[in-house]
């Protein structure tokens, strides 16, 4: 009993606290919002953040732009595009959710006219949650199939295999009696590997031929392959399960999710760099350009980079700061996301290329012929290295592991901004109760719509929708947020109620970003993504026409919201001109302001009347009040001059008497 109160109090010189973080002798601390709930603590709040900014593309894209763009030179711009665009960016939307405790939607009562960014916002998470689980299927799939002796993309003697394949591992490993026969699809020595004009990796014809299977063209469909739509149910399910009670039980999962990524990583960090030929790879990797920090394209490639990593205009921080308490230092918290995210970037680097250093090394052939980025990294190049090492299927299943906590971290915060959007919007109290239907409704209907990604042509249609969903349409929705905040809505006004919430103002540096700096580096993104855009091609595969149109029209599907609601909207505003109805609609909506009747002081302090909720400065709702004693006052004389002079037989007490009828 001893061992326990001593483990659960901790004593100082002004306080004593609980466990549970309360004071002794006070209730437990119960949620602020009680009807959309809270995080269970902060810790949750940031874990949950860092694995929804921490994803994928910090472990196959990063190190692969950074290596394209100058290696050591790229950090330079890298790390000024996130001073001055990401972090504010990141500090501007988490203090947009937490003020008003609204998802993506509701925060637009800011300036009803641009709800049409939120459902933009919508859109793009939902194209991204559907495309995005059915790559941590196939992670899953690849776990599964780590779980045996040998890795079964290791060998070329297998019946998915071309006489092209060309493996890396000797032939002393045999596998059965036919193997010997097989010495068309194996390689005999490094020689063979390196005189051969064109290379097929066992681990490629793996990812083609087999989980793939993959068709010749984006219009022929095939059939769904059904390892891939299992993993893909395993994959939604998981999800929902994660998400049943909302951010109270997917809070807790991140303790795991978000944390055990970095111990995977150290393992195959501390793993890679004992290996021959690593540091040749983390030396390609990091080895400085200065010549290239002059390229535009290097700080196009740094600031889209940050924005899309952090995951600015998804929708997601707005929705995950909603659940915070009124007055959390979100600032603080946007610093710290922001930084880790960063961080796990160039770490992650260091893990890939000590891996395909030791590759290189081992095929004698430079690194830049093994390095890749996106899915060819993850299921083609890492897979193949993994089969050089000792104990390979062990290391196959950490980092595949791996792939899947950081899709997931993601994948949780991309299903919560829809179900919290829709649950919001609606608003009902029967819906609140039953936000669990909703999670599985919208599981049910992601699940659904991934079907033709797990088919023949699948791949194609990944990949089309991971170019186009949430490409230049991600900046011209943040954008708007940005001039919506501070041009419409003021940036005075804001500024203000970031100091309600927060205790201070935000620092002048942010304050100029905000207004200036940020937008100007989002333009300069969009410019450079129009300026950049080459048609998609996977391999040797060039895209049709039609099918760039349909990605097209999926990158606009999100924009276009913005001015139909626009016009919707200001089509049912009152008013007699148009000018009048633009004015209307733009103007704050009399809800606009935190969420909780206790925090709408100051200028958000409710009128007198109980029915209004009317935001008035604190002087206007003072002498409201005064006008209204006086008004009462008023009234009541007028009350007794008036029963006095109607009063029964000539009586002037009838309005003492509590019966006029005795």
């Amino acid at each position: 009993m001893f061992l326990y109160h001593g483990c659960c109090l901790l004593l100082s010189h002004s306080y004593v606290l609980s466990c549970n973080g309360a004071v002794p002798g006070e209730p437990v601390k119960k949620d602020e919002n009680s009807r959309r709930g809270n995080w269970g603590n902060q810790i949750e709040f940031v874990l949950t953040s860092v694995g929804y900014a921490v994803g994928l593309g910090n472990v196959w894209r990063f190190p692969y732009l950074c290596y394209r763009n100058g290696g050591g030179a790229f950090m330079l711009p890298y790390f000024i595009m996130l001073v001055f665009c990401g972090i504010p960016l990141f500090f501007l939307e988490l203090s947009f959710g937490q003020f008003a405790s609204q998802g993506c939607l509701g925060v637009w009562k800011i300036s009803p006219m641009f709800k049409g960014v939120g459902y933009g916002m919508m859109v793009v998470s939902t194209y991204i949650g559907i495309y995005y689980n059915v790559v941590i299927c196939i992670a899953f799939y690849y776990f599964f199939q780590s779980m045996t002796n040998l890795l079964p993309w290791t060998y070329c003697n297998n019946p998915w295999n071309t006489p092209d394949c060309s493996g890396v591992v000797g032939t002393g490993h045999r596998l059965n009696g036919s193997l010997a026969n097989a010495t068309t699809s194996l390689v005999v020595g490094v020689t063979e590997v390196v005189n051969r004009t064109k290379r097929t990796s066992p681990s490629e014809e793996y990812w083609k031929h087999y989980v793939l299977n993959i068709s010749d063209d984006i219009g022929n469909f095939g059939e769904v392959r059904l390892p891939i739509l299992g993993c893909l149910a395993i994959s939604w399910f998981v999800v929902f399960l994660c998400l049943i009670r909302g951010v109270k039980s997917s809070g807790k999962v991140v303790y795991f999710t978000a944390t055990f990524p970095y111990v995977v990583l150290t393992i195959l960090f501390i793993r890679g760099i004992t290996l021959d030929g690593a540091i040749n790879g983390i030396k390609y990797y990091l080895t400085p350009q200065w010549q290239k920090v002059l390229d535009a394209k290097v700080w196009g490639d740094a600031a889209s980079q940050i924005f899309y990593s952090l995951g600015c205009a998804w929708g997601g921080l707005i929705t995950m700061a909603s659940y915070n308490k009124f007055h959390n230092n979100c600032f603080r918290d946007s610093i710290i996301i922001s930084i880790t995210n960063c961080a796990t970037s160039v770490y992650a680097g260091f893990v890939i290329f000590s891996i395909l250093g030791f590759m290189a090394h081992h095929l004698n052939v430079p690194v830049s012929e093994v390095a890749d980025h996106g899915p060819g990294l993850a299921f083609v190049a890492y897979p193949e290295a993994l089969t050089l090492l000792p104990i390979s299927p062990l290391w196959s299943l950490l980092f595949f592991f791996m792939l899947i906590l950081l899709g997931l971290g993601t994948q949780f915060c991309l299903l919560e901004t829809l179900v919290t959007a829709i649950v919001d919007e609606i608003g009902t109290d029967w819906i609140i109760r039953n936000k669990t239907v909703v999670t599985l409704s919208v599981a049910i209907v992601g699940f659904l719509l991934g079907v033709p990604l797990t088919t023949r042509a699948g791949i194609y249609w990944l990949l089309l929708m991971d170019n186009y969903a949430a490409s230049f349409s991600l900046v011209i929705i943040s954008c708007i947020m940005c001039i919506c905040i501070m041009y419409i809505y003021g940036h005075r006004n804001y500024f203000k109620d970031v100091e309600m919430m927060l205790g201070f103002p935000p620092p002048l540096f942010f304050k100029v970003c905000w207004r200036f700096i940020s937008p100007v580096i989002i333009s300069f993104i969009l410019i450079f993504t129009v300026i950049q855009y080459k048609p998609i091609t996977y391999n040797d595969y060039v895209y049709p026409g039609w099918s760039l149109a349909i990605g097209f029209a999926m990158a606009l599907s999100s924009v276009v919201c913005i001015p139909v609601y626009a016009l919707y909207k200001i089509s049912r505003s009152p008013g007699a001109t148009f000018r009048e109805r633009l004015k209307n609609s733009c103007r704050s909506h009399p809800k606009w302001g935190p969420a909780l009747q206790e925090h709408r002081t100051g200028r958000y302090a409710p009128m007198a009347s109980e029915d209004t909720v009317e935001a008035r400065p604190l002087k206007e709702k003072e002498e409201l009040k005064e006008e209204q004693k006086e008004e009462e006052k008023e009234k009541e004389r007028k009350d007794e001059i008036s029963l006095t002079i109607q009063g029964s037989n000539g009586s002037t007490n009838t309005h003492n008497n509590p019966n006029p009828s005795a």
